[in-house]
């Protein structure tokens, strides 16, 4: 992947504060047991990449699979096995891509799209919990400017990386 060159100097005090609380951010939502208490409230009993690929699928159209692995910067391979899985359980199902019948794409079962519900939830009731005390504008303040560093984050990293085409060719998974 090409890389830009870093600016002069260092980062200003208030980017290096914003990328400690986002480690601590990305750290407290990756563990393990915060990932199982989220299932058990959701009651949906998956593993954290399939997840992953639930919450991807229920964000878009249905993906080739080839696609999906772009999205989420995974091998071709690893979302093979997690389709398999999510299909086993019910959660996804293959459909034939109305532009090249050979190839399929992914989406979401009906149980699938109610489990994605469940955990959005779950999600949502625990961050209710965790931000009681934020008034209602400085909610507003926050998720206006989470939305427009994660818009700014894809802007920067489309600039950074090789163009992805919008699908795979035949075939590929």
């Amino acid at each position: 992947m090409p890389t830009s060159p870093l600016p002069d100097g260092p980062a200003s005090p208030e980017v290096t504060e914003i990328e400690r609380a986002l480690t601590r951010v990305t750290y407290l939502s990756t563990r393990q047991r915060q990932h199982d208490r989220l299932m058990a409230l959701a009651d949906v009993p998956l593993d954290r990449a399939a997840v992953a690929l639930l919450r991807q699928v229920a964000d878009s159209e249905p993906l080739r699979p080839g696609e999906l692995a772009a999205r989420l910067g995974v091998e071709a391979s690893h979302v093979t096995r997690t389709v398999q899985q999510l299909q086993r359980t019910g959660y996804a199902s293959r459909v034939p891509d109305p532009d090249d019948r050979r190839a399929q794409r992914i989406e979401l079962t009906e149980t699938g799209r109610q489990a994605v519900a469940r955990l959005r939830e779950a999600g949502a009731r625990g961050m209710q919990l965790a931000l009681a005390d934020w008034s209602p504008e400085e909610l507003r303040q926050l998720a206006t400017l989470f939305h427009r560093m994660v818009d700014d984050f894809l802007g920067y990293a489309a600039d950074e990386e090789p163009e992805v085409r919008p699908t795979a060719p035949a075939g590929t998974v």
